[in-house]
């Protein structure tokens, strides 16, 4: 393995910084700085919207955001068109945007295009107002032009990237399988005084066994330290070359090859914090599906200092929770939560994004295999149960497509929920903005405490797209 630190990735990121050293102090009295931490109380709650793109995909074009007061976001005559009044936020794609604790902050690193992989800062200050600190970081040469990355601790930033190799007995069709290698990279950003503090690049380490079994990994994301910042947890996508088979090829020329099951059971990548050192590979008994998470944050950590982590995120697959003990820092196998049991389902459920809030508490956004919509569940991770919620929007939240892994046979469903990237945490409220794709929707908040569900601003919407974030 090789690790070294690096302050930045570009000259000109060196800069941006200096030229801002003066706009790193405190504002006016009490005003939140133009860069550093978020120390100061919070006064807004950040939307994120998406729009299409040139060729009309759904929510695949950018991302506009818009921040409104708790009170504004409560009135359900308050009207939020973040479409026609927002800021646009820096990025080709559809933006994969973070917020600070107070959410007096946000955090995007661009995805695709020629500046794909460009880290930007951003001070909210109300309705359209944000200001860009030019803190610009090129995370591009560590993690590519469409980086997986989350806030993984207060004030930290994590990006992840994995790609696996085959190697063959020869080219195109026909040929044998021999080995594969799984390859991993990490790249660690200081949030707070916006640089790359360490950055590595390891083959991720399963048995000789294991990879002549067809065992790899081919994309991580979802990054999360621990309570004690001593192990940092990656959620993997554990797939299995069928090693029996040979290959073929697609229509697009390239070799291809087939699936096996994997019989792992749910893995994460561990590597120590803050060297990023000695990887290891560990697994879940209770699960036996993806946690690397579609665009929302999948593991959370607990009040009781655990990790909670979701998995089968954006497919019909198993809507389990799975906790990783404080003090061993493995699974703690004796623990499962299954949404589809405590909702008392007879559909399968499939979990889109979910939030913890504190003493076990979190909220689940799920849909349900054959039936339109996207719905909403307050969750017990102690007791183990799920209540219901109601709302408007819940039977047409807007999909915009369903599409199915051959490998899997699992039906993905592409829309507002699967593209869901942040349910909002203010005090004891939970704040989820829905709208069915081109409709017009509400942002609703949730008391953690009463389960009361409050229909709050509305949320004006234009053709091929949705809000989908909070913060």
């Amino acid at each position: 393995m090789k690790s070294n630190f690096i302050k930045t990735a570009l000259f000109g990121s060196v800069l941006a910084v200096t030229a801002l050293a003066s706009c790193k102090k405190s504002g006016g009295d009490g005003e939140a700085p133009v860069s550093g931490p978020d120390v100061w109380d919070r006064k807004y709650i950040t939307l994120t919207a998406a729009f299409p793109d040139a060729e009309g995909t759904a929510g695949n074009g950018g991302t506009m955001a818009f921040a409104i007061t708790p009170a504004q976001a409560a009135d359900p005559n308050f009207e939020v068109n973040a479409f026609t009044g927002g800021y646009s936020l820096r990025s080709q794609r559809t933006a994969r945007v973070q917020g600070s604790i107070n959410g007096n902050f946000l955090y995007n690193i661009q995805y695709t295009g020629t500046d794909g992989g460009i880290f930007n800062k951003y001070k909210v200050e109300g309705q359209k107002n944000f200001v860009d600190t030019r803190e610009e970081v090129n995370t591009e040469p560590i993690l590519g032009t469409s980086p997986r990355w989350v806030v993984a601790g207060d004030g930290i930033g994590v990006g992840v990237y994995a790609s696996s190799a085959i190697t063959a007995s020869g080219a195109g069709a026909g040929a044998n399988f021999i080995d594969v290698k799984s390859t991993a990279k990490i790249a660690v950003i200081n949030l707070n005084d916006p640089q790359v503090t360490r950055q590595t690049e390891f083959t991720i380490p399963f048995t000789d066994a294991q990879t002549k079994d067809g065992y790899q990994i081919g994309r991580i994301d979802m990054p999360i330290l621990n309570a004690a910042k001593t192990k940092l947890f990656i959620g993997c996508n554990l797939t299995r070359t069928d090693v029996t088979k040979p290959s073929t090829v697609n229509s697009s020329g390239n070799q291809t090859w087939s699936s096996a099951t994997s019989t792992l059971g749910t893995a994460t990548l561990v590597v120590d914090y803050p060297s990023l050192a000695n990887p290891k590979l560990i697994y879940s008994t209770q699960s036996n599906f993806g946690n690397n998470g579609y665009r929302t944050m999948i593991q959370h950590l607990g009040t009781d200092g655990h990790i909670y982590q979701g998995t089968g995120v954006n497919t019909t697959g198993q809507p389990h929770i799975l906790r990783l003990d404080k003090t061993t820092n493995t699974y703690d196998n004796t623990y499962l939560f299954d949404l589809k049991t405590a909702l008392g389902s007879s559909n399968n459920v499939a979990i889109r994004a979910w939030r913890y809030i504190k003493d076990g508490i979190g909220l689940v956004l799920y849909t349900q295999t054959g039936v339109d919509g996207g719905y909403l569940a307050l969750i017990d991770l102690n007791a183990k149960t799920a209540t219901k919620l109601t709302t408007d929007d819940q039977t047409n939240i807007g999909f915009s497509g369903r599409s199915a892994n051959t490998t899997t046979g699992v039906t993905a469903i592409t829309g507002t929920f699967s593209q869901f990237q942040n349910i909002g945490v203010a005090g004891d409220n939970f704040y989820v903005p829905m709208t069915p794709n081109g409709v017009d929707g509400n942002l609703y908040i949730i008391n953690s405490k009463t389960k009361a569900v409050t229909k709050g601003a509305k949320l004006k919407n234009q053709s091929g797209s949705f809000y989908l974030g909070a913060y």
